[in-house]
């Protein structure tokens, strides 16, 4: 049997999941977004829609997605901070920040898992704010529209993004980081408390340094001392030390085990 909380990431997960794959939720409220116009646009068609004087209108296509930017003519019109997005796919541009020509291009290929999160954020805030009018024929949709490779391609990274923001959030309930503070009198001090971490909980716990496979290094974390070990049912039999048997975790040096601060260097 699993907890509540990680129900509840599960959750979260697999509506991210049928978000990503349908395109068609927006993650703030989970409502259904209007579905893209069968209009098809090329390259070179929307590269007419900038905006200047005497072009058709003002568009930007985002994951081969279109959409009419006109009332935000001031930032994506000529002269605008994002002008550079206008007339075009530079879905790379949104998640990097990078405008320079370089940057300002529609390949996410190899783009870390935050990047694609971005792009999801990206998706959803021109969804809600601005109208879709078609879809862009090239990298992410074929002559008749459909969904290329390239879309599939992007759409399972950001659903394994999902999958990996739900697991690090249920990690950061499970060990929520320590209150830390340092002073050149002092040294480095550790400490929990209900609230370390940014994370609410019933329970303070016991600073440890967490060391994460893969990873350089540790990090403090607060360490449940009773009840079962995460993820296993208070029912059940277990040793009542809460997850200070996790193997991937170790006591401070010189810091008792039961202790909620540690002073790490005089």
């Amino acid at each position: 049997r699993r907890g509540p909380m990680w129900r509840g990431a599960a959750a979260v997960l697999c509506l991210g999941a049928a978000w990503v794959l349908g395109w068609g939720f927006d993650p703030r409220g989970w409502v259904v977004l209007p579905a893209a116009r069968s209009r098809l646009l090329r390259a070179a068609e929307l590269a007419r829609y900038r905006g200047a004087a005497g072009q058709p209108g003002l568009y930007l296509a985002l994951l081969g997605r279109v959409f009419d930017v006109e009332r935000g003519r001031k930032h994506y019109g000529p002269g605008g901070a994002y002008s550079g997005l206008a007339g075009r796919d530079a879905t790379r541009a949104f998640a990097t920040g990078d405008f320079t020509p370089a940057g300002l291009v529609d390949d996410v290929s190899a783009l870390p898992p935050g990047a694609m999160l971005a792009l999801r954020r990206w998706l959803s805030f021109y969804g809600d704010n601005y109208r879709p009018v078609g879809k862009l024929v090239g990298r992410f949709y074929d002559e008749k529209g459909a969904p290329t490779a390239a879309l599939r391609q992007a759409e399972a990274a950001i659903e394994e993004a999902l999958k990996l923001q739900a697991e690090s959030e249920q990690r950061k309930q499970q060990f929520p980081p320590c209150n830390s503070e340092w002073s050149s009198a002092k040294g480095s001090r550790v400490w929990c408390s209900r609230q370390s971490g940014g994370v609410p909980r019933a329970w303070a716990g016991v600073p440890r340094k967490l060391y994460s496979p893969g990873a350089g290094g540790s990090r403090c974390v607060c360490v449940r001392t009773s009840g079962p070990p995460w993820g296993q049912p208070a029912a059940g039999q277990h040793s009542d030390r809460g997850d200070l048997d996790d193997p991937h975790l170790q006591e401070y040096d010189g810091c008792h085990p039961q202790a909620q601060q540690c002073v790490l260097t005089a």
